[in-house]
């Protein structure tokens, strides 16, 4: 970076002495005389010294199993490592070790309804009663459960029970259309499906009893359909044998007993966003996610079981498999199941303070829109409680940074994190033993052996390069589902490096330690030979009070020729006119480079993106080259497809000037 960026906060000794990571840290000169002193020295350890630290985490959490395991990693390779080998245990059992009358296990809250605690106990009897009224339906080991539910309470309990039978759960939220639904559960042929009626959204009811029922038929192999009526009366099923409701499960047995599995059995499938093609559906296992989100959440989130969770998400993202993990810390979690601007721009700090939560996680778009609309949620509402806050989703820019310390809360520990659902966690993260610099993520991930490579495929620092990880990780995919021979999982990850994980992020690693992600590889910009990700050039623009929002691509022309449009969403849809473009394009000139002054400055009425946040830049880039837009993008994926109807038009209107880049 041209400058220094600046230090926005310091843990103080206190806060080192109580640290989670200060603990392990004690735990691994005590009893493995390893000594180490700094965040640095501990992650070298961890990485070059995989399976002593991987050992030490099962044994400093106390990982409970039936079979203990004969070897950490019976084989490096990427991809195939095998983890843990021999060893059997089962996901859930390590949630309910931390059972306790003291503290509530769930907190939820709706747009509308109050906030409501679940305890220990009656998480535990109710994940017993629907584990066995599954088993009663004749679900067993490696059975599909999939999902199409609400953040909720009932949500959490019915993943649970899946994961303590051994089935295999996958879930989808209800703001996804049948078919970007049926595309990823009909993959996987499940037995039975968890259904919500409906939701409210932005104070809007939004009614899914004929998505459901859609689903039921483009799902053959389900055997039953339970409905969670969340909206509307129970309906009667005296026709619909195939049909249960939530309440018949709810009568079972209590009694919960876990079935042992292998470490690498499945826990659950995940789903890539499925933008341009079909959804990758990646296979988890419940070893390699317990251990790795125990990791995470414990040393890198600082989870204490005192803290209260929560952090924004839908069951489509894979932050709500990551939210559930705090159970295997014995936090209390919140979930909420609404709108994040509801009733106003402020509705989640206002949660926040509702329900007392300790470690707050959102995605950088929120941080940043609170920043745009001006508001100081530390003078608004009561934030005494709050300790660390979360960001991820994209890269949080400098001035967002700065936000959070100047309107949210000085003494707060802000960690940016990156990483994904491939495996469902992040690689790099927030130390609490470390300062907060603008712009950065304080740290590389404990066991997470990771690399900015240069074109030569070589290590850099302090220069841009290619994320990849050189060893592997438990929660790597075990496999993706309905890929016999690897073919789609090998060129997902591996294709450019064989045997070392290429992830498709740009990454700096600074000489302190830290990290900063600037954007997708696969979308990079590329002019004159100097390449740059698009979130720079974001950061740049997004900071002038006329624009709300933006996207950049760059189109290489059949004549050599390269052409870079920037679109730009205006405050209150104001016309675009000659003095904010100029305005725009000077901005670029002074604060990155002249090299980066777009061809066009082009407005229009909405930014397109992924159900999780995404901006979709090589799509739009893909329109202009002259693919199709059924070729380019799955409406069904996006929060706002509606979007693309300016980006049709606008490179309608670019190839019939410029020729397409591309044949169709």
């Amino acid at each position: 970076m041209s400058e220094e960026p600046n230090l926005l906060w310091k843990p103080a000794d206190e806060i080192k002495q109580q640290a989670n990571l200060s603990s392990y840290m004690h735990w691994l000169q005590q009893e493995k005389d390893v000594h180490m002193e700094t965040q640095a020295e501990l992650w070298d350890w961890s990485v070059n010294h995989l399976e002593d630290f991987w050992a030490s985490i099962w044994q400093y959490m106390q990982i409970q199993a039936s079979e203990p395991y004969t070897q950490v990693l019976a084989s490096r390779q990427m991809p195939g490592a095998e983890w843990f080998v021999g060893a059997r245990l089962n996901y859930v059992e390590q949630v309910f070790r931390h059972a306790t009358p003291d503290r509530p296990a769930l907190l939820f809250r709706s747009e509308t309804g109050p906030l409501q605690e679940v305890s220990w106990q009656e998480l535990q009897h109710k994940v017993g009663a629907v584990a066995n009224g599954l088993k009663a339906l004749g679900v067993g080991v490696g059975d599909r459960v999939v999902a199409y539910v609400r953040n909720n309470i009932e949500a959490v309990i019915a993943f649970l029970a899946c994961a303590s039978i051994g089935a295999i759960w996958s879930s989808c939220a209800p703001d996804f259309g049948t078919k970007s639904v049926a595309d990823r559960f009909q993959q996987i042929e499940p037995c039975v499906l968890f259904a919500t009626d409906g939701y409210r959204y932005n104070g809007k009811l939004q009614d899914r009893r004929s998505t459901v029922a859609e689903l039921r038929q483009a799902l053959p192999t389900l055997r039953k359909t339970i409905l969670i009526p969340s909206i509307y009366e129970a309906p009667d099923l005296t026709n619909d044998a195939d049909m249960l409701l939530w309440n018949e499960l709810l009568a079972s047995d209590t009694t919960l007993t876990c079935t042992q599995v292998a470490f690498n059995h499945p826990l659950w499938v995940l789903y890539s966003s499925g933008t341009t093609g079909l959804p990758k559906a990646i296979v988890h296992s419940q070893g390699g996610i317990l251990l790795e989100h125990v990791k995470f959440l414990h040393l890198h989130m600082d989870l204490k079981p005192e803290d209260r969770f929560f952090w924004y998400t839908t069951t489509g993202w894979m932050m709500w498999n990551l939210l559930v993990g705090g159970l295997l810390v014995g936090s209390t979690i919140l979930l909420y199941d609404g709108c994040p601007n509801y009733p106003d721009i402020g509705g989640l700090w206002n949660l926040v303070q509702e329900a007392g939560i300790t470690v707050f996680g959102t995605s950088a778009g929120y941080l940043t829109a609170c920043m745009k609309a001006e508001i100081t949620p530390g003078q608004t509402y009561q934030l005494t409680q709050l300790r660390a806050l979360g960001s991820t989703g994209s890269p949080l820019p400098p001035e967002g940074f700065r936000w959070v310390y100047q309107a949210v809360k000085q003494d707060l520990w802000l960690a940016s994190i990156s990483g994904g659902t491939d495996v469902c966690s992040a690689f790099l993260g927030g130390s609490i033993l470390l300062p907060v610099y603008a712009g950065e993520i304080q740290t590389r991930v404990l066991g997470a052996k990771l690399e900015a490579f240069d074109e030569l495929g070589r290590p850099v620092i302090n220069t841009v390069g290619e994320l990849v990880l050189t060893e592997p990780l438990p929660s790597m995919p075990l496999y993706f589902w309905n890929d016999p021979q690897g073919k789609r999982h090998r060129e997902s990850y591996f294709a450019s490096y064989p045997g070392i994980w290429r992830h498709g992020d740009w990454i700096e690693l600074t000489s302190r330690g830290s990290a900063i992600i600037s954007g997708r590889s696969d979308s990079t910009i590329n002019r004159k030979g100097i390449r740059m990700g698009s979130s720079e050039i974001y950061r740049a623009v997004e900071d002038l009070p006329e624009v709300v929002d933006s996207l950049v691509i760059g189109v290489e022309l059949p004549d050599g020729a390269y052409y870079m449009p920037l679109f730009v969403v205006l405050k209150d849809a104001q016309p675009l006119t000659e003095d904010v473009s100029k305005k725009i394009k000077t901005k670029l000139r002074s604060t990155i480079s002249p090299h980066y002054v777009p061809d066009a400055v082009v407005a229009v009425h909405e930014i397109p993106r992924t159900l999780s946040g995404k901006k979709l830049e090589v799509p739009v880039k893909k329109l202009f080259m002259g693919l199709p837009l059924e070729k380019v993008v799955s409406l069904d994926t996006l929060s706002n497809p509606h979007a693309f109807d300016d980006f049709i038009r606008i490179a309608a209107q670019f190839r019939t000037t410029n020729g397409s880049a591309v044949s169709n």
